[in-house]
Formats: C-alpha cells, sequence, structure tokens
C-alpha cells in the first residue's frame, strides 16, 4: 500500500490550501485516514482523523478552521485547510489505518507534502 500527498505550497496568512492524499495497492477495507503535521524543532501533533463512518476529530489548533473529508470509491482523504496561519506551517503527512482480509491493521503514511504560510 502507497500514499501520495498533494497540494502544499506556499499561501499567504490568511489563506487557503486543500491537501488530498491517495491511497494504491493491494487495498482491502480502510478504516482510519487522516492528517498530522511537524513543524521544524517540534514534535509531530495530530491535525484531523476522520473515520469509516465519517466520524471527525480534530487538533485544538485546527479546529473551526480545517475540515478533513473522504471518498471511499477512491480511497482518498482530504484536508481543507483555510484561515491559514504562519505557525500552521510545517510537513503535512497523511495516514491510513489498512483493514487486511484477516482482520488485521497496519497503519501506512505517506511522505510529507510542505506547507509553508508566509507573506
Amino acid at each position: 500500500v502507497q500514499l501520495q500527498a498533494y497540494g502544499g505550497g506556499l499561501v499567504q496568512p490568511g489563506g487557503s490550501l486543500r491537501l488530498s492524499c491517495a491511497a494504491a495497492g493491494s487495498i482491502f477495507s480502510i478504516n482510519h485516514m487522516g492528517w498530522y503535521r511537524q513543524a521544524p524543532g517540534r514534535e509531530r501533533e495530530l491535525v484531523a482523523t476522520i473515520t469509516d463512518a465519517e466520524f471527525t476529530n480534530y487538533g485544538d489548533s485546527v479546529k473551526g478552521r480545517f475540515t478533513i473529508s473522504r471518498n471511499n470509491a477512491q480511497n482518498t482523504v482530504y484536508l481543507q485547510m483555510n484561515s491559514l496561519k504562519p505557525e500552521d506551517t510545517a510537513i503535512y503527512y497523511c495516514y491510513i489505518e489498512h483493514i487486511t482480509p484477516r482482520g488485521h491493521a497496519m497503519d501506512y503514511w505517506g511522505k510529507g507534502t510542505l506547507v509553508t504560510v508566509s507573506s
């Protein structure tokens, strides 16, 4: 299973970006999907997660500004980021919790996409 993230880049404060992450390969079932981020000198932190039933969870710093969604038919997770702030600058990593036919769960991570918020 491979994950490829798209959509990072440079944006001015107050602007918006939309990240997407597509999973490909031998996929049976996906439970959780989500995004984490890591800024220079800081630990990786939760941005948002979404379950297969589309229950969502957000990190406190992004609540009300970011929205996570998924397309199960395309094994893709999205992150709409609005009202971006310089402190949102980080490498954003997507992940999935893949479930095998035998019910085993395994997490897969993308390589990350850089988001820079700066004027």
